[in-house]
């Protein structure tokens, strides 16, 4: 078996050619991918747990399954392993795989699921927060400016600015009452965290489980202009269109995992912007957009590293001659597409706003299972940004080990900290 890689450790695959194993605390998710494209079109991988899977890091690889009808993300009819049974209930992963949403549908099922959300969740609707999100982010640098005036020095912009804006928005969109707020933020980076035991890992899903129960039993009660009332509303006008267990493992997708990829994308679009001034220049002086910005870091820094998990229906032969058998999983290298220099070019390690292909990225998903959320993912950037870089237009980062210290996921591409200086305007 391949030695575990730590963020101090080369990564490379076992001499007996075993499955490379992954760093579950995820320390180098960009060196893991790099070498793991080295391998192939699809390399073998061990998950924790000794599960193992094909990874695809390669961009014309990844487009081409994310969009084959042969590719399933649903374990229970196209997953050998799961439908044998050896995949032990309390994996450490499985409330990646085994919950009941669109994210693991199939098919009509997923047809089905995604209607019912994308009714809810309309341009229309994301649109109109706008001028919310735009209320929420002056309070916040608001915050930021005064705590910085009492107290100078280095601030975490993760803590103060990335994180809470986009938990305060979904929570706000799906009616998450303000106690649960912060139980909910804990659990769900319980979930990424996927250095976790399998026993924490289970009891942080139950408690994300009882947070969509109490929610939607409020709501049955006192229903709202919410997204969670539109969709209890969905399974209750016909319960056959969304099973009770379908409409809380919904919930828990769309306000639990929801957030974190808008985390990852303003943290790293700040980092990627106070550490290339050239580049934010030119964006200030309306020579680029902030459009351009967010889309490069969307390429550049993948919000999800690796994504569990997708299934072969079929045989399918990639073009190197690989074989990924029907009924083998499959996990998507976000970061590895992302940076793959086939198709960004070889400086694709490198952050540029002008890239031709920056729009070209795949980190959002692609084909039927394209992210309902990414509209609102760039509109919070497309407001946020430009606010945070006019407010404190001298922003430079902090000597701090926890700005280079993964947030413990091979899934979320995060770190720890974003410890900045501020200078206000």
């Amino acid at each position: 078996m391949a030695t575990v890689h730590d963020h101090k450790c080369p990564h490379h695959a076992a001499a007996d050619g075993a499955p490379v194993r992954l760093d579950p605390r995820g320390g180098d998710v960009h060196g893991e991918a790099a070498h793991l494209r080295g391998q192939g079109l699809a390399a073998r991988v061990e998950l924790p747990g000794g599960v193992v899977a094909w990874s695809v890091g390669h961009h014309a690889v990844v487009r081409g399954l994310l969009g084959d009808k042969r590719v399933s993300k649903d374990p229970r009819q196209h997953w050998t392993a799961f439908r044998n049974g050896e995949i032990p209930a309390d994996w450490s992963l499985m409330s990646w795989v085994g919950v009941q949403n669109m994210f693991t549908a199939y098919g009509s099922d997923h047809r089905r699921l995604r209607t019912l959300v994308s009714q809810a969740f309309t341009p229309r609707r994301t649109e109109r927060l706008g001028p919310r999100i735009a209320e929420l982010t002056a309070g916040l640098l608001d915050d930021l400016e005064a705590a910085h005036a009492a107290r100078p020095g280095p601030v975490d912009l993760r803590e103060g600015f990335a994180y809470p804006l986009p938990i305060a928005v979904i929570c706000e969109l799906y009616g998450v009452p303000e106690g649960d707020r912060d139980i909910l933020r804990t659990s769900v980076d319980g979930l990424f965290s996927t250095s976790k035991s399998p026993e924490e890992a289970e009891a942080h899903m139950a408690t994300l489980m009882r947070v969509m129960c109490d929610l939607v039993a409020g709501k049955r009660e006192k229903p709202g202009e919410d997204l969670t009332t539109a969709l209890i509303a969905a399974r209750d006008a016909d319960g056959s269109r969304l099973s009770e267990q379908e409409l809380l493992d919904t919930l828990f997708l769309m306000i639990g995992a929801g957030h974190e990829t808008t985390v990852n994308l303003l943290h790293h679009a700040i980092r990627n912007l106070v550490e290339n001034p050239g580049q934010l220049a030119r964006i200030r002086a309306g020579e680029c957009s902030w459009d351009s910005a967010v889309e490069e870091s969307l390429r550049h820094q993948p919000p999800i590293a690796n994504l569990p998990l997708r299934y072969a229906v079929e045989d399918i032969e990639l073009d190197d001659g690989t074989v990924i058998r029907a009924g083998e999983a499959i996990l998507v290298n976000y970061a590895g597409a992302g940076r793959d220099p086939e198709h960004h070019g070889s400086d694709a390690d490198v952050f540029d706003v002008e890239r031709p292909t920056r729009t070209d990225h795949l980190s959002f998903g692609h084909g039927v299972h394209f992210c309902v959320g990414a509209p609102l993912a760039r509109l919070e950037g497309r407001i946020a940004l430009p606010a945070l870089f006019e407010r404190f237009p001298g922003l430079a980062l902090a000597e701090d080990a926890r700005n280079d210290t993964a947030t413990e996921s091979f899934i979320a591409n995060g770190r720890q900290a974003l410890m900045m200086r501020l200078r206000s305007r």
